[in-house]
């Protein structure tokens, strides 16, 4: 079931998404050479108190997962996609990071997620999170009043393509609102004109995630939550609340 948003809720729903925002400002600020994951989530999860708002993440354990996720954040790193369990393990010069946060503020929540390096970019990493961006502009392009759920799916998943990417199937975008995974799901590749329409109110978390081999290919890690490429290669993932409005798209986790 969807709920559709009045804009008042709307509106609401953007002072939770400032907070995600804020929180992977301060994570991406304080990533460096030497900074460790657990350290980058004792920051986001800094965030959060001072907001007075809660994590969506920290206890959430859907049908696969072994465990509840031990954090506020996920940090996956270099051939990891997403859903990457904070360890110990510090960053080092030239790791690709991808960074999840979410709130949860007022009864609203939000949820977005960026990629960088560290330190010297490789040429190839850069072209990946340059797309993987491109990518999630074209899915936020396609949010709009009168089209589907499959036409957000097809600008994906045209720009991942044409670039030469993998997507991993089974997983992507979802509706968000009172909980953080709501109705519909967004799939990163569809055919447009095809599935739910979309409708002022509707909030959407829009994230395309892309493999930089070229393969589909993904895998669980011995963690059991965080999912790594099947050819080793490095991946992006990039990710915004965006509402439906007869105005136009509003990303309400704009940074």
């Amino acid at each position: 079931m969807v709920e559709l948003k009045t804009d008042t809720s709307i509106d609401a729903m953007h002072e939770t998404g400032q907070v995600v925002a804020r929180g992977l400002t301060a994570a991406r600020e304080a990533a460096a050479v030497g900074v460790s994951l657990l350290e980058l989530n004792e920051v986001a999860h800094d965030v959060l108190r001072e907001a007075g708002a809660a994590s969506p993440f920290l206890g959430y354990r859907p049908s696969f997962a072994p465990t509840p996720f031990p954090a506020v954040l996920c940090v996956s790193v270099n051939d990891a996609i997403v859903h990457g369990v904070p360890t110990r393990y510090r960053l080092r010069d030239g790791d690709l990071v991808s960074l999840d946060f979410g709130a949860h503020l007022g009864g609203w929540a939000g949820d977005s997620a960026l990629s960088f390096t560290v330190g010297r970019a490789r040429p190839a990493d850069t072209l990946l999170i340059e797309t993987a961006e491109r990518a999630l502009a074209a899915g936020i392009g396609a949010a709009v009043v009168g089209n589907r759920v499959g036409d957000i799916a097809h600008a994906i998943g045209t720009v991942c393509r044409a670039a030469g990417y993998g997507i991993p199937q089974d997983f992507g975008g979802h509706g968000v609102g009172r909980h953080m995974h709501e109705d519909p799901g967004v799939p990163n590749e569809g055919r447009p004109g095809r599935g739910m329409p979309l409708r002022h109110g509707m909030v959407l978390a829009i994230e395309p995630m892309l493999i930089g081999g070229g393969t589909d290919g993904y895998h669980p890690a011995p963690d059991g939550w965080t999912l790594c490429t099947d050819d080793g290669s490095r991946a992006a993932h990039v990710e915004h609340t965006v509402a439906i409005t007869g105005n136009g798209p509003r990303v309400l986790t704009q940074r």
